[in-house]
């Protein structure tokens, strides 16, 4: 679904960057803005820099003149302000919106469905609606926010659940709260794997077997193990490793602390000897 993040009136270089930033992190890259302060701001160093890598966002993005302008492709438009407006649309969470518009999806596939069997006019009026083609998401200025006029000609006004005594968030930060619902409402995104358990870059059985001989020697020589009776130790410990999922370069650490351990116990001399000194 095409998406589309615009700011209106904004006055502060930075936030444009910070929301730039915000969006390509979450993989969103239509920025439009409405008659900023600065006609360059785009060019602008604090926003280059508050930007932090997404430039490829500041080259798409778009300054038009008008709303009507930026609004162009969009069906679905949500404000987002704190304060509901008298006669404005209704006011809500954007994970309660998005939730919505989930199962107005899903009415409206049902509805394509149907098409093959039944007209329009036969369809049941609950089938009858269309989920939105493009989303846009408004933001006001930072000194005054969303203009009443503007609001207006949303669907929705989103309110980002915050504290009541302390509510105010800056544009980037509250377009990176609803550019992150608005992700997790299309699908999301895989969590990344910690390198060490990515197929590949775990040790291999054989290291991993060889390190624990090791470990087992060492702590034979300090008493730790009687290898008399060594009970499970050494098969949990072998379990132990194998949930970890020791990289090859964790197995050399490891060796590497066995083998201090055996040669500071071989530096010691032997019990009930004397050290002789030269007198």
């Amino acid at each position: 679904m095409k998406t589309r993040f615009i700011l209106i009136n904004t006055s502060h270089a930075g936030n444009v960057g910070a929301a730039a930033r915000a969006m390509k992190t979450m993989g969103f890259d239509d920025l439009v803005l409405v008659a900023p302060r600065w006609p360059n701001v785009l060019r602008r160093e604090e926003t280059i820099q508050r930007a932090s890598g997404a430039l490829d966002v500041l080259e798409r993005c778009r300054i038009v003149d008008t709303l009507d302008d930026a609004l162009v492709g969009m069906t679905h438009l949500c404000a987002t302000a704190m304060t509901p407006r008298d006669f404005g649309p209704p006011t809500c969470s954007p994970r309660e919106h998005f939730e919505m518009l989930s199962k107005k999806k899903l009415v409206t596939q049902a509805a394509q469905a149907q098409d093959a069997d039944s007209t329009t006019e036969d369809r049941p009026p609950g089938l009858r609606a269309t989920a939105p083609e493009g989303m846009g998401f408004l933001f006001g200025s930072e000194r005054f926010g969303m203009r009443n006029e503007d609001v207006y000609r949303c669907h929705v006004c989103l309110s980002i659940p915050s504290n009541p005594q302390f509510g105010s968030l800056n544009i980037g930060a509250a377009l990176q709260v609803i550019a992150y619902e608005w992700r997790l409402a299309l699908g999301g995104f895989s969590a990344v794997p910690l390198a060490s358990v990515v197929p590949g870059l775990s040790a291999d059985a054989q290291q991993v077997a060889g390190m624990l001989v090791h470990l087992e020697q060492s702590l034979v020589a300090l008493g730790f193990l009687d290898p008399a009776a060594p009970k499970k130790l050494m098969p949990r410990l072998n379990q132990m490793f194998n949930r970890a999922a020791v990289t090859p370069e964790e197995i050399h650490i490891l060796r590497g602390i066995a083998k201090a351990i055996l040669q500071q116990i071989a530096s010691k001399p032997a019990s009930g000897t004397q050290e002789t000194t030269n007198g």
